[in-house]
């Protein structure tokens, strides 16, 4: 039985992201996939192409509010929240959503990376109980893998990228609430960037508010990878830029929003919760 240790939940704490190789055995990383292959199949409104010109493919789909049955299984017949729990050194772990990509270089050309960013702002939850498990399907080497500025997730909270073709820090919100993101990509010396060399079974844990990019997946590669993201006891509500009375009281109970969205409705610093959430540990 796999468990975290002092020094590695130390390590999360401190740095934002850990490494854990071959965490998922065979049987676990096929109930991954098979959870991935659903969202391709099951395209949600999150579903978007984001190769915006650029030579390959870069699709990607998150929080389609149909997923939860398709993910019970990597949810309760893996590992995973039982590590997160001890990464925390807490019990309770919610299931918050999933995030698939496929990344495809060109013959010729390498496909676009995914520009720095960090998560939270695009979320309204806020709190140190979350985390995000980063499956790669691929082997992929530290060149072609995901990219992170270590103990950036208790810096600042930036605005989020509008992933423009044109200008990878143009603000998402930019009505001055959170500062802009700086041009990472740019200046790349600034920066502790750390990635990690990784194999089909391993999993990188990261918190959502670390600073981070994906590499550019070589010409003729793929990458398919499985973002499965969970919340704890602390997290709290945290309404963004544009969360307004007016639209938050258009949010309805209807079984296509999703619990996220749902959530916002209970204010700003409580405790975030809703029913629609599966609870996968504790």
């Amino acid at each position: 039985m796999k468990t975290i240790t002092q020094a590695q939940r130390q390590q999360f704490k401190d740095s934002g992201v850990l490494h854990l190789p071959q965490l998922l055995d065979d049987a676990s990383l096929q109930l991954a996939r098979a959870a991935y292959e659903w969202s391709l199949s099951n395209p949600g409104r999150g579903a978007t192409n984001l190769t915006q010109g650029a030579p390959g493919t870069f699709y990607g789909d998150l929080a389609n509010p149909k997923c939860f049955p398709a993910y019970e299984a990597v949810n309760n017949k893996t590992i995973l929240p039982q590590i997160i729990s001890q990464l925390w050194d807490k019990p309770e772990v919610w299931f918050l959503y999933e995030q698939v990509f496929l990344k495809v270089g060109d013959v010729n050309e390498m496909a676009k990376r995914t520009p720095w960013h960090q998560d939270l702002p695009y979320l309204p939850i806020e709190g140190m109980d979350l985390a995000v498990a980063w499956i790669s399907f691929e082997s992929l080497d530290k060149q072609a893998s995901l990219e992170f500025v270590v103990g950036s997730h208790r810096g600042t909270l930036f605005d989020g990228s509008r992933f423009d073709a044109d200008d990878d820090t143009l603000p998402l919100y930019g009505d001055g609430s959170l500062p802009r993101l700086p041009d990472i990509e740019a200046n790349r010396v600034d920066y502790k960037i750390i990635s990690f060399s990784v194999q089909p079974g391993d999993v990188v844990i990261f918190h959502p508010a670390m600073l981070h990019g994906g590499a550019p997946t070589p010409a003729g590669k793929t990458r398919r990878t499985l973002s499965l993201r969970f919340f704890g006891a602390d997290a709290k509500v945290a309404l963004r830029p544009g969360d307004t009375m007016e639209r938050l009281a258009k949010i309805g109970t209807a079984d296509n929003i999703h619990p996220m969205i749902k959530a916002k409705n209970l204010g700003s610093g409580a405790a975030f919760r809703d029913p629609g959430f599966p609870k996968v540990h504790g």
